[in-house]
């Protein structure tokens, strides 16, 4: 069996098709986890999920940005911008089981292998945040996915305030903090304030500002975080850090990292992906 993790497929179907080729891909012997932004901006979302619902427990997605994005679309909370590509699935004749499974994903997942935990998200982890918590906060977010109050949930989701964590936080605030930080969060400040304007790589972080990755004392400094989300990013490989969002949609990459005997082995495979969007039309 080999573990995987893939990156942003953003509805490049076909990307995420070669690349299941490229590393030999078999259901019933291995485990791909597919790190959020399954759908949206590229060519056949809805051939996306279809592929992920056809291979059960082998296809493990998380939630990002765009797939919320998708969920609040459908349920009215949200207008379709001009850039999106979601109208294979609004329009699908199996629509409502689509956005049926989409629902029941989580927003963070944990595979322990070898001993040693993976923890996967989408964006990033708040610095006070311990593997734990992470994943206890993103269950907040999963029973409300799952629950009939998911369209009340959708309409108060948007937003950048609060900026910071606090666990006093309740109600609509609270998970709209858990939200940015697992779907949205590139850079924030030592004390954890989050930033949602710069879309920069890490080198190019505003004053006051750094990756969430490089805060000072960060509580999973000590946890293999693998994630996506950041294209100007790229292919990032630290000891517990592992960027894999490499910019399919934009024509850069689609990427896996496969697992070897243990999580400190790594290989990178990449398959070429035609362009389907321009940055920052």
């Amino acid at each position: 069996m080999a573990l995987y993790c893939i990156g942003d497929i953003q509805g490049c179907d076909g990307a995420l098709g070669r690349l299941l080729d490229l590393i030999d891909f078999s259901a019933s012997r291995d485990t791909v986890y597919l790190l959020g932004d399954l759908v949206n901006r590229g060519p056949d979302s809805a051939a996306v999920l279809r592929r992920c619902m056809t291979h059960g427990d082998a296809l493990r997605p998380l939630l990002g940005n765009h797939d919320l994005h998708l969920l609040a679309a459908a349920h009215g909370a949200r207008k379709p911008s001009r850039r999106d590509t979601l109208a294979s699935i609004l329009e699908a004749p199996d629509r409502d089981a689509l956005l049926q499974w989409l629902r029941l994903q989580p927003l963070a997942r944990q595979h322990v292998y070898g001993g040693t935990p993976l923890l996967m998200v989408h964006a990033g982890v708040l610095p006070t945040w311990t593997a734990a918590e992470t994943l206890d906060l993103a269950d907040e977010v999963h029973r409300v996915l799952q629950s009939a109050d998911l369209p009340a949930f959708l309409r108060q989701m948007y937003g950048n305030t609060p900026d910071h964590w606090n666990a006093s936080l309740t109600g609509p605030d609270r998970l709209r903090v858990i939200v940015n930080a697992l779907t949205r969060l590139r850079f924030c400040s030592a004390q954890g304030v989050m930033d949602f304007d710069s879309t920069e790589s890490a080198s190019a972080a505003p004053p006051g500002l750094m990756p969430w990755f490089d805060v000072p004392g960060r509580s999973t400094a000590d946890t293999l975080i693998a994630f996506g989300h950041w294209s100007t990013l790229g292919w990032l490989n630290r000891p517990h850090c592992l960027g894999l969002d490499t910019g399919c949609v934009w024509g850069g990459c689609l990427s896996a990292v496969r697992f070897g005997s243990s999580l400190d082995e790594r290989e990178l495979l990449q398959v070429r992906c035609e362009q389907a969007q321009a940055p920052g039309t």
